[in-house]
């Protein structure tokens, strides 16, 4: 499989990579939580070239991440947005930060506090169930076939064939309902 054609699968993870994967993507997202807008300031904030900038934030518009909105006309400039769908990668941000503080801090203690403006305090993320509230190991907690998954197992199922890998899976039956639409169309 090409790496373009990573969102063809039928998985969540390679789906949401088909955006957040390439370098820069996620540190464009991080300083557009933290008020970055235009063009000129995420280049100085991050020193990434304004050719691969301009790339990352063309795709990041494209996917509905960021919309660009005109702030001046003559020349025409543009500031960049988060929308909902990017405000809805807070809390990647927040917990991939947490990794970061737990994992790589050489030592020297988080580079960044993040306080909660209700109640005042220094927060942590927490992953926690939405049912009952507690948080979440992954020891406790195991992936079962949506489904998507579960129709294409059936049918394999029925065919006779063999199940194949969990990776292999989401892949063949990404291709499979691809296919099925195809020829419906």
């Amino acid at each position: 499989m090409k790496w373009e054609d990573i969102d063809q699968q039928a998985c969540s993870v390679a789906r949401a990579l088909s955006v957040l994967g390439e370098r820069w993507t996620l540190l464009i997202i991080r300083d557009a939580f933290r008020g970055t807008r235009r063009f000129d300031d995420f280049q100085r904030s991050l020193g990434v070239t304004r050719h691969r900038l301009s790339e990352r934030l063309r795709k990041l518009v494209e996917d509905g991440v960021l919309t660009r909105v005109a702030y001046m006309e003559r020349p025409n400039r543009y500031e960049y947005r988060l929308t909902r769908k990017g405000l809805a990668l807070y809390p990647v941000l927040m917990t991939l930060s947490q990794w970061g503080d737990d994992w790589m801090d050489d030592g020297n203690g988080p580079p960044d506090h993040y306080r909660h403006s209700l109640c005042g305090h220094h927060v942590r993320p927490v992953l926690s169930c939405s049912e009952c509230g507690d948080p979440l190991r992954p020891e406790e907690v195991s992936a079962q076939p949506g489904a998507v998954l579960t129709a294409y197992a059936n049918y394999l199922s029925a065919r006779g064939e063999s199940l194949p890998t969990a990776g292999e899976l989401a892949r063949e039956a990404a291709r499979h309902w691809h296919e099925i639409r195809s020829e419906q169309s």
